[in-house]
């Protein structure tokens, strides 16, 4: 059965995703870059509003990761055997955040580049 809402049980769902989320590898590496670049902009000479934007840029990898993570383990529990459709959901998924990094690092560079001239 179904449990009711809450939204102290919605919050508490969304604390056990962050839990198994954090024992990915990959995740734990973006959050490494996440804490690197909000120090850098706590010491950059930028105005509030860009250090505002970056802030919110570096989010961008993580949520992707989430679903990245999700894909997996519905396609994990779907089959324990090897399906191309799988490798594929997975795969996509993973350019999904290829696509996130390289979306924040191309923000990042537009700022720098902005503020340098």
């Amino acid at each position: 059965m179904k449990p009711k809402y809450s939204l102290k049980n919605n919050f508490l769902y969304s604390m056990d995703g962050l839990v198994e989320l954090s024992k990915e590898k990959a995740f734990q590496i973006e959050m490494l870059f996440f804490l690197f670049f909000t120090f850098v902009l706590l010491i950059l000479p930028y105005p509030l509003w860009s250090k505002i934007f970056l802030f919110g840029s570096l989010f961008v990898p993580i949520i992707a990761e989430a679903f990245n993570t999700s894909i997996e383990k519905v396609v994990d529990l779907s089959s324990e055997d090897f399906h191309i459709l799988a490798k594929h959901a997975k795969d996509i998924a993973a350019f999904g955040v290829l696509i996130s990094i390289i979306f924040t690092a191309i923000i990042w560079l537009g700022f720098i580049v902005y503020f340098s001239f």
